[in-house]
């Protein structure tokens, strides 16, 4: 018969073991952030709100020259891009209106 020590112990190595796992299999706040984002942008795109993303991103790049583009994040709210590259050594952000495809800003 086990000892009820040997008991408990395995008893606490599965609840463990169990909570762990749970905790691995939850995606974080920033890939659930960007999900929405991405839904929201593809939602904007549908409804005729702004240009599709290939195209912007396109414009912006033969603006951009040589530059090596990071990511964009999309602003529901003003169905704006905010496109980010790396330009001569430093990290550049291009704000860009998602119905005109237009350039409305940069940041360095």
């Amino acid at each position: 018969m086990p000892s009820t020590m040997s008991m408990i112990g395995k008893t606490l190595i599965g609840g463990l073991s169990a909570c762990i796992l749970a905790f691995a299999a939850m995606p974080d706040a920033d890939a659930l952030g960007r999900r929405d984002e991405q839904d929201a942008a593809r939602r904007a795109m549908l409804d005729g709100q702004v240009m599709p993303f290939s195209i912007l991103k396109r414009r912006v790049e033969s603006a951009m020259g040589d530059a090596t583009y990071l990511g964009s994040e999309f602003i529901p709210s003003t169905n704006r891009y905010r496109l980010k590259y790396v330009k001569d050594g430093k990290v550049v952000w291009v704000d860009v209106d998602g119905r005109t495809g237009d350039i409305t800003g940069w940041a360095r």
